[in-house]
């Protein structure tokens, strides 16, 4: 038996936007559940995930109050390929658990849209169980310079972390439908007034692309 809301994907690289049209799809009515929210939930003090991250990375990934310290266990696994995929391997099947979980929760109150807000949809394999997929891109020189500006990162940095993404253009080839949002927010609202009807008419899962 499937739901009457439509559940579908949204993504993007980092410092798109995604969170600013998730913010705007739940104005018209949408339930979000935030991916990246999910992530913090389950490495809470006392979570049997954090546990084991302290003991494959050291109590240094904890802060004084013994919460994960995210941006020094980021630092830990940038740029180490074995480190982050140990990692996700300790994350990624409980943040899958929960964020079903949270999404049969949504559905269950029948709004006009579920939408599922993930960075990483398509890098975590589980795209194909969100369709449509909507994905929020921008230039490359705006990202850098949100970039820098939100995290408060030189050029060099910001860079590799864009670097370090799968490469937006593939995001692009493998979504649905795009929002571009390097203009007004006027430009980018225009643009949600023409996906919302898409997003919201009735259509069976089965027959998703």
């Amino acid at each position: 038996m499937h739901s009457m809301a439509n559940i579908i994907g949204l993504t993007g690289g980092i410092a798109c936007g995604k969170s600013t049209v998730a913010a705007r799809l739940a104005a018209r009515g949408a339930r979000i559940v935030d991916a990246d929210a999910v992530a913090r939930d389950i490495v809470r003090p006392g979570a049997p995930a954090l546990a084991e991250i302290i003991a494959a990375f050291g109590a240094e990934v904890c802060d004084a109050t013994g919460a994960l310290d995210r941006a020094a266990l980021g630092r830990r696994v940038f740029g180490d390929a074995e480190a982050r995929a140990r990692l996700e391997r300790m994350t990624h099947p409980r943040i899958a658990e929960e964020s079903a979980r949270r999404l049969v929760e949504a559905a269950a109150g029948e709004p006009p849209l579920v939408v599922y807000d993930a960075a990483l949809l398509f890098e975590s394999g589980r795209a194909a169980l969100f369709r449509p997929i909507v994905v929020v891109t921008t230039t490359e020189d705006l990202q850098r310079e949100r970039l820098m500006r939100r995290d408060g990162l030189d050029r060099g940095s910001a860079q590799a972390r864009i670097d370090a993404q799968m490469p937006l253009a593939e995001k692009v080839a493998r979504a649905d439908y795009c929002v571009h949002n390097d203009g007004s927010p006027d430009a980018l609202d225009g643009q949600l007034d023409v996906l919302w009807p898409l997003l919201t008419a009735p259509h069976d899962p089965e027959l998703s692309p």
